[in-house]
C-alpha cells in the first residue's frame, strides 16, 4: 500500500511539473508573438510615415516643376514679345531710311531739274547771241564756227535725246560737245550722261568704264560721286559685291558731303 501510494505521488508531481512547464513555454510563446506584432505595427507605421514623405515630396517637386514651367512660358512669352518689338522697329528704321533716300533722291532730282533749267536758259541766250551777232567769241576753248550751236545749246540738245529715249544719238551729240568744248563747265556730266546711255542700252562694261572715267578725269566735279555710285549699282547687279564695297567706301571718303555718301553708308550696311 505503501509503495503503491509513493508511485502515486511521483506520478501526481510529474504530471505537475510537466503542466508548470507547459504553462511557462505558452506564456514565452503567447509573449513572443505579442512582440512581433508591435514589431509588425511599428514597421507599418513607418512604412506609411515614409509614404507619406513620399508623397510630400512628389507633390513639392511637381510645384516646383510646375513653377519652373510657368517660369519658362512668361519668359518665352517675353522674348516673342521683345521679338515683335525689335522687328517693329526694324521696319520702323529701315522704312526710315527708305524716306531719307527717297528725299534725298527727291532733293537731288530737284536739283538736276535747276541745273537743266540753267542749261536751257545758257542754252537760249547762246541762240540770241548767235542772232544778234555774226562774230564769234574770242576764248579759244569756247570758239565755234559762225552758225553752228554753242556748248550749252549741244548740252541741251544731246540732254534732249536722251529724255526722248534716243541714246545712241545723245550719246553722239555728247561726245562732239567734249570734242568742241572740252572744258567746258558741264563736260563731267556730258561724260556722265555717255555712261548712262550705254546702261540705257545694257551695254554694262562700257558703263562701268566711262563711270570709271567719269571719276578719274574729272575728280573733283559733281558728277564723280555720281558716276561712283552708279557704278557701284552696276557691280552688285552683277554680284561683284567686294569692288562694290570698295566703291561705296571710297564715295564716303573723298566725298562725305554728297547725296550719293549718304546713299553709299546705307548700302555698306546691305551689301557683304
Amino acid at each position: 500500500m505503501m509503495m503503491q501510494s509513493l508511485r502515486q505521488r511521483r506520478t501526481r508531481g510529474t504530471r505537475i511539473r510537466f503542466l508548470a512547464s507547459r504553462s511557462v513555454v505558452l506564456a514565452l510563446g503567447t509573449t513572443g508573438c505579442l512582440a512581433s506584432t508591435g514589431d509588425i505595427r511599428t514597421l507599418q507605421d513607418e512604412l506609411r510615415a515614409l509614404r507619406s514623405s513620399i508623397a510630400q515630396t512628389d507633390t513639392t517637386r511637381r510645384a516646383q516643376a510646375d513653377t519652373a514651367l510657368m517660369l519658362i512660358a512668361r519668359a518665352n512669352d517675353s522674348l516673342r514679345l521683345l521679338s515683335t518689338r525689335f522687328s517693329a522697329f526694324q521696319a520702323n528704321v529701315s522704312g526710315g531710311m527708305y524716306d531719307m533716300n527717297r528725299q534725298l533722291l527727291q532733293i537731288q532730282e530737284l536739283s538736276g531739274q535747276s541745273q537743266r533749267r540753267l542749261q536751257e536758259l545758257r542754252a537760249s541766250m547762246e541762240s540770241r547771241n548767235d542772232a544778234l551777232t555774226t562774230s564769234p567769241p574770242a576764248a579759244a576753248d569756247s570758239a565755234k564756227p559762225q552758225g553752228a550751236p554753242g556748248p550749252a545749246q549741244l548740252f541741251q540738245i544731246a540732254f534732249d535725246q536722251m529724255q526722248r529715249g534716243s541714246f545712241g544719238v545723245a550719246r553722239s551729240s555728247f561726245q562732239d560737245l567734249l570734242v568742241r568744248y572740252p572744258k567746258f563747265e558741264e563736260a563731267p556730266s556730258a561724260q556722265l550722261y555717255i555712261g548712262q546711255s550705254f546702261a540705257e542700252e545694257k551695254n554694262t562694261a562700257a558703263a562701268d568704264s566711262v563711270y570709271q572715267l567719269v571719276v578719274s578725269k574729272y575728280p573733283q566735279s559733281k558728277a564723280a560721286p555720281t558716276a561712283l555710285y552708279k557704278y557701284a549699282l552696276s557691280l552688285i547687279a552683277q554680284k561683284k559685291n567686294t569692288p562694290a564695297r570698295a566703291a561705296l567706301n571710297r564715295i564716303v571718303k573723298d566725298y562725305p558731303s554728297s547725296d550719293e555718301a549718304s546713299l553709299a553708308r546705307d548700302l555698306l550696311r546691305t551689301t557683304k
